[in-house]
């Protein structure tokens, strides 16, 4: 399967928590059945991206990256590779490289969509700015994680939930959602939200 036919097929296949997360998914599925090359940042002015929210066992602590270019505390992120197998291999990649965590374990099913315009990706194309079409999913940091800060950021820290840095309406709603997700998985006593992996399994993050 292609990277393009995996992102069509999860996409296609994802149930929305809400009815402005529907629309986005038809969005998302409507521009890979125009873009062959939906997937990657060659597509233009709109691609996909992958990210992944981070958090502790509990869901009261996320780990948020400051951006060097936007100068603003995300989750972790970036552009689809060709050298990447699947939505969730970009997003675990990515995830990887940015917080220097091993071991991250990614739920399979994504928790939220966001397209968002980025000024600082490779400007204006036809007048109109780039989008990323971001598709997000929910990781538990390993037990006893150790994070380290990575070229692209110029800071890596845990930020209470309920307390983050930059409390968008968009990283807000992310948040609820992934500890929702992270609430049924513990509820479900181990067994993993939507099919995918066991995060209620890791333990408290260091600090």
């Amino acid at each position: 399967m292609t990277l393009h036919s995996d992102a069509l097929a999860v996409l296609t296949a994802w149930r929305a928590p809400t009815p402005a997360q529907d629309a986005l998914r038809e969005r998302y599925v409507a521009h890979l059945a125009d873009h062959a090359d939906g997937v990657f940042r060659s597509c233009r002015p709109d691609h996909l991206t992958a990210s992944t929210l981070v958090m502790s066992a509990d869901g009261s602590q996320v780990l948020l990256t400051l951006h060097a270019k936007a100068n603003r505390w995300f989750q972790f992120g970036g552009h689809l590779e060709p050298s990447d197998g699947s939505l969730l291999a970009a997003a675990t990649r990515e995830a990887t490289e940015e917080s220097g965590l091993a071991g991250l374990a990614l739920d399979q099913v994504p928790v939220q969509l966001s397209e968002h315009a980025v000024p600082f990706c490779g400007g204006v194309d036809d007048g109109l700015l780039v989008h990323h079409l971001d598709v997000r999913f929910l990781a538990v940091a390993p037990p006893a994680a150790v994070h380290l800060v990575s070229e692209e950021s110029l800071d890596v820290r845990w930020w209470p939930a309920d307390a983050l840095p930059d409390p968008d309406a968009d990283l807000l709603e992310l948040v609820a959602l992934a500890r929702e997700r992270l609430a049924q998985s513990t509820s479900a006593s181990g067994s993993s939200p939507g099919g995918g992996s066991s995060l209620a399994a890791a333990d408290q993050p260091s600090r």
